[in-house]
């Protein structure tokens, strides 16, 4: 028999679920089952549970035809659990490395029918948060047994399901169920407790409960939170049914049960003020229904005054104290700010000059009414008309030519705009105004930090790529790459978007937990890979011969990636020796990344084979002259892969990389073609013709149905009817 299954149900979790998955089946210890409940997750959950079963025959996936909820579908994964011990693990959390064999030594050293681990919250801003373990247990319980009755401390530890592992056996015999609704691990884990006589505890952090940003129940505000008094109704009728032989442990469980309506009704992300008296009231009740004959010990201080407010439903006085202990912090915070102000810095620059006025104007701007039919674009740090943006642009003149659209530039970029784009220099009084007054804000990297989100504005966030590099909050996992990052700023911009758009559902997965916020995820495919897809042999020949290629001409294109933690850094590469490899038909274009776009020297062979093509104004045309790209970890692979053309891997420094700028996969594991890790080797590939041979060619078949599928041709339309017209779908 298995010794442990997972039950890990999925439901609106695609940015933290392959993590999960990961630290479950990445254990130093295989003998475990992972049962996958896809609750009918209107994203790619179910794609990326059966990505996972594909190659990991640990792993059962079921989809639900329907959503059911998370306590139904942990019981549908019950029914097919087959191990020895159950483990209920959510699957936006993950477990920490190694903990396994751990619990597997605890479980056989004592053989109990209920194991609690340790665990930590784990925080979107890279905080840890201890739990309640070490204060309950101040001296390791060691490979030792007992019941509540043994250890009431027990109570205290957090009611989830997931820091507890069951023997299956004890579970299926005791006839428990998760119930329906938020709340559920209340109804299930309590009566757990009540009736294990065997309970073991590892003081060993085995679990990283996850504290999203967005979308946590506990931070949602709404009515459904009364779902709580349900379950535990269910607690105290099962206590009613096992009387009396669990008579002696009510007053610990109503303590704990007081406690807990306390702790939902002072969060503020829960429950509103205007629920806040039924809240209470039904507290009130609970209060009086489930009050054991001999009473409870009442805490003592201001918890205790709380529990006879509660007992006596005295909501106003419980209000006015509340309210009271709120003014009072504000006020000690506030003291605190005005003591921080009157200290300056040891200098303070005032800067009062063009861009101060400047943005006086823009505030100013703001009091004006919303220009409806005016769109604004940028991209790259305003360095021209290119990427996401400048293709939605196009489609937008067509599809929507009411609407005027409007792009951002540098001075210094005016002339390499297309004849008859409408535009304005950034830093001009033109660009505030309409900064401040366009409803439309489209962007593939963020506006400035100064930028005020109006209502009723429309903030599109098309990126510019799909992420092999770790991005937004993730980054804090690896400070070498995320030098210069201002997290809180970078929160504040995000706020602002309202849609995001994904060139394929791994970015979208990959977008949720690095930028957490309230946006629309829009799986499109990226706009600028239109033209890629609709490109004509015709079209594709005639670029060709503009850049003076023959058509039997073999063009090479170069494009390496910059790395933040390293600058000036460039791969080993000798473009005369390069080209040299190709034969006597080989062409070379090397072109920099554009955070390079200023100083890149121009590499140019004496026969002139190889072409510095850094300052090109189409990416897209370089992508549909070159036979083969070779790149490193540059998003440019996920573009040209839309042609089905070869494409190599060319990472000698993936080690270094992977470890100081972190990655989401590995492209060497996973490649989108023939991979090389020196420079040696990658002259080799194109010497032996392994660039496109049938490995080469299958590993790129497998890249684009996973990466591609979305680029059909037709991404730009679906942006343009979306977010501009607002149609459905």
């Amino acid at each position: 028999m298995t010794l442990i299954s997972f039950v890990v149900p999925a439901y609106k979790v695609e940015g933290y679920l392959r993590e999960c998955l990961d630290s479950i089946l990445g254990q130093p210890f295989t003998d475990i089952e992972v049962i996958g409940v896809d609750d009918h997750s209107p994203d790619s959950s179910g794609e990326i549970f059966a990505e996972y079963a594909a190659r990991d025959p640990r792993l059962t996936v079921v989809s639900l035809p329907e959503n059911v909820g998370l306590g139904e579908a942990r019981n549908i994964g019950l029914d097919r659990a087959t191990g020895e011990y159950v483990w209920f693990v959510d699957s936006d959390d993950w477990l920490a490395p190694d903990c396994l064999p751990a619990v597997a030594r605890r479980l056989r050293e004592t053989s109990p029918e209920l194991l609690i681990v340790d665990h930590v919250r784990s925080y979107w801003d890279n905080a840890v948060l201890g739990s309640a373990m070490r204060e309950l247990f101040p001296t390791s319980p060691g490979a030792t047994t007992f019941s509540l009755r043994q250890r009431p401390e027990l109570i205290g530890l957090l009611h989830t399901a997931w820091n507890k592992l069951v023997r299956r056996d004890f579970l299926v015999d005791l006839g428990l169920r998760f119930g329906p609704g938020w709340y559920e691990d209340v109804s299930f884990t309590y009566p757990l407790v009540l009736a294990a006589e065997r309970i073991s505890v590892l003081d060993l952090v085995c679990v990283n409960y996850r504290q999203r940003r967005s979308g946590a129940i506990t931070r949602t505000q709404g009515d459904r939170h009364f779902e709580v008094f349900p379950h535990w109704q269910r607690v105290f009728e099962l206590v009613d049914e096992w009387a009396p032989q669990v008579d002696d442990l009510r007053p610990v469980l109503f303590r704990r049960m007081i406690w807990h309506y306390l702790t939902i009704l002072g969060n503020g992300d829960r429950i509103g003020p205007k629920l806040r008296p039924a809240f209470f009231a039904r507290m009130h009740a609970d209060y009086q229904r489930w009050l054991p004959p001999g009473g409870y010990p009442v805490p003592g201080g201001a918890e205790g005054l709380k529990h006879r407010l509660v007992a006596e439903g005295k909501w106003r006085t419980f209000s006015a104290l509340r309210t009271a202990h709120l003014v009072r912090g504000r006020l000690r915070d506030g003291v605190g700010a005005a003591r921080r102000a009157v200290v300056p810095p040891a200098r303070r620059s005032a800067r009062l000059g063009r861009d101060a006025v400047l943005r006086g104007y823009y505030q100013a701007q703001l009091r004006f009414p919303m220009d409806r039919s005016l769109a604004l674009y940028a991209a790259y740090w305003y360095r021209g008309y290119a990427c996401n943006p400048a293709a939605i642009h196009a489609k937008a003149r067509e599809l929507a030519p009411h609407i005027r659209g409007v792009f951002v530039v540098r001075r210094d970029r005016v002339s390499s705009l297309p004849p008859g784009v409408e535009y304005v220099v950034a830093g001009t009084p033109a660009y505030y105004r309409a900064l401040a007054r366009a409803k439309w804000l489209i962007n593939n990297v963020n506006f400035p930090d100064f930028v005020v989100k109006r209502p009723g504005s429309v903030h599109i966030q098309t990126h510019h790529g799909t992420p092999v590099k770790v991005m937004g909050l993730d980054q804090q996992r690896y400070p070498t790459g995320a030098v210069g990052m201002e997290f809180p700023k970078l929160l504040r911009r995000i706020d602002r978007w309202d849609f995001s758009i994904s060139s394929n559902t791994f970015s979208t997965q990959m977008w949720d937990r690095a930028y957490p916020a309230n946006y629309v995820a829009l799986n499109t495919g990226y706009p600028r890979n239109d033209r890629l897809a609709n490109a004509t042999a015709d079209e594709v020949t005639a670029i060709r011969s503009d850049l003076g290629f023959a058509p039997d001409d073999l063009v090479v294109l170069y494009a390496p990636t910059h790395r933040e933690h390293l600058p000036g850094y460039r791969p080993p590469f000798d473009p005369t020796e390069f080209v040299e490899a190709l034969g006597p038909q080989g062409r070379l274009l090397m072109r920099s990344h554009y955070f390079h776009d200023r100083d890149v020297a121009a590499e140019v062979s004496a026969a002139g084979r190889v072409r510095d093509v850094s300052a090109h104004p189409s990416v897209e045309d370089l992508y549909l002259a070159a036979d083969v790209l070779v790149t490193d970890y540059s998003s440019a692979m996920f573009d040209y892969g839309t042609l089905d053309r070869p494409i190599v891997i060319y990472a000698p420094d993936w080690d270094a990389y992977r470890l100081a700028r972190g990655v989401y996969f590995d492209v060497t594991a996973e490649p989108p073609g023939a991979v090389a890790t020196s420079f040696p080797d990658l002259l080799d590939l194109f010497r032996a013709g392994a660039v496109d041979n049938d490995a080469a060619a299958k590993a790129r078949a497998h890249f684009r149905a996973r990466f591609c599928v979305l680029d059909d041709g037709r991404a730009a339309e679906r942006v343009v009817r979306r977010t501009l017209l607002g149609e459905p779908g």
